[in-house]
């Protein structure tokens, strides 16, 4: 394995533990590795990146106390090779193996760290000459960040028309359209399309409900969120309360009590 001496390294990372893990990880990988500072927000990390000379590598974890560390590429410029740590595989993070910018998926192992590593020795400015026309070259990660966010973003009244999400390695752009229902699943949020496909979402429940537009989508429990054409079959049941049929299938019951009873047939009837 290649050394990566005289490198300088930058943490950003706002659980004390997770640092001190990732430190220990790193001198056991590379001792010639140097740490020259953690930053435990945006906006430590913006004032930080302000005040030193960029780093060699900055290992960033995307979910900090004060919002996402995507921001920090908003208020200064990034000009280090950039690793994301996270807890949460998700959306973006496909993203950003496909486009070459790594990532690592906590808790972070020593295989994990040593493959990224190798990663941006083979980008550092000296070894770039050694390689072919063909070696990809680092990636614009604002351009990138943009990308993703327009791919997302609302239509112009206010809701979002697609979504990304994830099955497995693959990242897939999918319409609303084809989504027969939202739920959760007890660890993240998930919908079903129309041929039974299942994915995995980066929103919460209730994000969800304010992105989706209500004359198409209707919000039936803390965990179920139901599309117009997703609802096969309506059943009055004792207490003015509804029984509810969706397609594909639902692998638990989905009852509408008797309080939303009216709007939801309302709604439906539109």
């Amino acid at each position: 394995m290649e050394q990566y001496t005289n490198m300088n390294v930058l943490i950003v990372e706002d659980e004390e533990l997770a640092v001190r893990k990732l430190r220990k990880l790193v001198t056991e990988v590379d001792p010639d590795l140097k740490i020259q500072g953690v930053a435990g927000s945006i906006e430590d990390a913006v004032s930080w990146l302000k005040d030193h000379a960029a780093p060699d590598l900055i290992f960033m974890d995307i979910e900090l106390a004060d919002g996402q560390s995507f921001e920090i590429f908003n208020q200064v410029e990034v000009k280090s090779h950039v690793i994301f740590t996270t807890s949460y595989d998700e959306y973006v993070m496909p993203a950003f193996r496909i486009n070459s910018i790594d990532y690592l998926l906590k808790p972070i192992l020593k295989d994990d760290l040593k493959r990224s590593l190798e990663k941006v020795y083979h980008w550092k400015p000296e070894n770039l000459s050694q390689q072919t026309a063909n070696t990809p070259q680092p990636i614009d990660i604002k351009k990138l960040l943009g990308e993703l966010k327009d791919v997302c973003k609302p239509a112009d009244n206010g809701y979002i028309h697609r979504f990304l999400a994830v099955q497995g390695q693959k990242m897939l752009s999918i319409e609303t359209d084809v989504i027969r229902y939202f739920y959760h699943d007890g660890q993240s949020s998930c919908f079903r399309t129309g041929n039974g496909q299942h994915y995995q979402l980066h929103y919460n429940m209730d994000e969800l409900a304010c992105l989706l537009d209500p004359e198409q989508f209707y919000r039936i429990s803390e965990t179920l969120i139901v599309a117009q054409h997703g609802v096969e079959k309506v059943l009055a049941q004792p207490g003015n309360r509804l029984s509810i049929t969706l397609r594909p299938s639902f692998e638990n019951e989905v009852i509408v009590n008797a309080g939303q009873a009216a709007n939801f047939r309302n709604w439906l009837g539109r």
